[in-house]
């Protein structure tokens, strides 16, 4: 929705862009100021391009937090690839996020390689810096400062709130002067079905073993609102690709189950102000990953990036 505004007003597109882990979706939800992008401790939690939209009195800023760039071993991870790549094209600017405690490697090098062939303004910003001792910061930034000319370099913590407030008016000082996209009290482009079973897939990666994260889909059975109640009713079933990770999230007599959807209920009730009746399934599609027809239905189609 693009509305007219008076002239100064700004707004623009920006790209987050890093290897896994990095504090990409913790850094969209703060700015956001609530839970639209799913947190794990676990690398590639994120998997389709999630828009998170802050609007300000004179300026409108939609971040797109993108998967963690990594070397695929699947179709789906070629899909999270050509994701977070393309975005690179369409946005006014970017912010490369980096884990202050790991340093510079490999994966920070094959992203380097990506931006030199396009013209958008790249910010470093440098997360977890509550996490370190403050003189180990300037010799980082003087490191990364020899392999890559940024627009700016800033220093975050996105958990703490340190400095963030200062991205946020150096990202203002370098969006232009364009249309208010979105209504004001909208934070995201995403349905609430989405966001739904992105919050069940939280609480299932946040309690299980290692096995099981990058194998697990969660799908939208049904969501409606029992007549006369103020209760929503979800139905959801939780998808892996083999029958032991099967039993592992279902759990002795259930229980890993019921605590998955216990967990997952409150956040959905947050988000949609109602109580919620949840009811959870998991069911097995062996290999679903490599079968482009399983991962449309999922919700990953190429197509739409």
């Amino acid at each position: 929705m693009l509305s007219n505004v008076d002239k100064g007003y700004k707004s623009g597109f920006i790209s987050i862009i890093g290897r896994p882990n990095v504090g990409k979706s913790t850094f969209l939800n703060r700015v956001i100021g609530q839970k639209i992008a799913i947190m794990s401790d676990k690398p590639q939690t994120t998997r389709n391009k999630i828009q998170g939209v802050l609007t300000l009195d004179d300026t409108q800023m939609v971040f797109i937090d993108t998967p963690g760039i990594h070397k695929p071993k699947h179709k789906l991870g070629d899909f999270m690839m050509k994701v977070a790549q393309n975005t690179l094209k369409e946005v006014d600017l970017i912010l490369f996020m980096v884990n202050a405690e790991e340093g510079f490697g490999r994966g920070e090098e094959f992203i380097l390689e990506k931006f030199q062939t396009i013209n958008t303004p790249i910010f470093l910003v440098i997360n977890k810096i509550d996490q370190m001792h403050p003189d180990e910061l300037l010799p980082l930034i003087e490191s990364y400062k020899e392999k890559y000319s940024f627009k700016e370099i800033i220093p975050i913590s996105a958990l703490e709130g340190n400095n963030v407030e200062r991205l946020l008016e150096q990202i203002k000082a370098y969006l232009p002067e364009g249309p208010q996209y979105y209504p004001a009290d909208q934070v995201t482009d995403h349905p609430e079905r989405f966001i739904i079973t992105e919050l069940i897939r939280e609480k299932a990666l946040h309690l299980t073993r290692e096995e099981i994260p990058h194998s697990l889909a969660v799908v939208l059975d049904k969501m409606e609102r029992q007549k006369g109640k103020d209760i929503i009713h979800v139905m959801a079933t939780v998808i892996v690709e083999r029958d032991s990770q099967k039993g592992i999230i279902i759990g002795k007599q259930g229980s890993m189950l019921k605590e998955i959807g216990k967990r997952a209920r409150v956040d959905i009730e947050n988000l949609l102000g109602s109580k919620v009746f949840l009811e959870l399934w998991v069911k097995v599609q062996k290999d679903w990953r490599n079968k482009m027809s399983q991962l449309r239905d999922f919700g990953f189609n190429e197509d739409e990036y």
